[in-house]
């Protein structure tokens, strides 16, 4: 039987695919001119945007959304000053032990840290982020953004819960190419070490 191959999507598809697979049904965040090619498979997929005043208030809603429903929060926010926006939310899921996670869109592949002058252009988004979060990832491709969120689910359910940040640059959130669906599967709640 010959083998089948893995279905094409775009990155901002497979980012949203692999978010439903884990049950996440309601993001927060501020719609970007970067975050467009996420947004636009949101509603195909069934899951709610809420938008907030600013990307801060995001960061704090999917906190709070984490703590009252024991589901992890997610934040989709634009590159550069969006994501710094959430970024003092997600310092705060860190110090709680909170599961959020941040989705943003980074500068395109070969551009990061050349100082062109590109649109939310900073020095190293993904750096600041890891700073602040369990750990930060950029995807090179739509497969590796798509295992991010895999990766990210997993480290939720497999003890200290603290917050992570996936950045996908643009021009990998718009290139299609081959992904492994993740299986669908209820989130999962670690329960607490005792100790």
């Amino acid at each position: 039987m010959p083998a089948v191959a893995a279905p094409a999507m775009t990155g901002g598809e497979a980012v949203v695919r692999a978010l439903r697979a884990h049950g996440v049904e309601l993001v927060f965040g501020i719609p970007g001119t970067h975050t467009l090619p996420i947004h636009r498979h949101l509603g195909a997929c069934g899951i709610r945007h809420v938008t907030p005043r600013h990307e801060q208030g995001g960061g704090y809603a999917a906190d709070g959304y984490a703590r009252v429903s024991g589901r992890p929060g997610v934040v989709v926010a634009t590159s550069g000053p969006g994501v710094i926006n959430a970024a003092t939310a997600a310092a705060t899921a860190y110090a709680d032990s909170v599961p959020m996670l941040v989705v943003s869109p980074a500068m395109p592949t070969g551009v990061q840290g050349r100082d062109t002058g590109y649109l939310h252009e900073g020095k190293d988004q993904g750096a600041a982020m890891d700073a602040l979060v369990a750990w930060s990832r950029r995807a090179g491709s739509p497969a590796e953004a798509a295992a991010a969120i895999d990766d990210a689910f997993a480290h939720f359910a497999a003890g200290r819960p603290r917050p992570v940040h996936v950045e996908v640059p643009v021009d990998v959130l718009a290139a299609s190419g081959p992904v492994v669906a993740a299986d669908a599967r209820p989130p999962v709640v670690a329960a607490p070490d005792p100790g």
